[in-house]
């Protein structure tokens, strides 16, 4: 199974299959998805940077450049 350029399967390739499987005929909005994002690092704070990375790669997709987006 190839998940991209590279044929490296990682472990989150399962979740983000899985989230596929069940979860991808649903449309949700970004509101939507932003309030699961907290509900998470209230949750498991030892997630917050990680979740932050992606919300604001997310948030920034349209944008010409990358300078803005955190390194961690």
């Amino acid at each position: 199974m190839t998940t991209g350029p590279s044929s490296t399967i990682y472990f989150t390739d399962r979740g983000i299959e899985e989230l596929e499987h069940r979860r991808g005929d649903d449309e949700v909005s970004m509101a939507w998805l932003a309030e699961q994002f907290s509900v998470f690092v209230d949750l498991f704070p030892e997630f917050e940077v990680p979740v932050e990375r992606l919300a604001t790669w997310l948030a920034r997709l349209d944008d010409d450049s990358d300078d803005d987006l955190p390194t961690g």
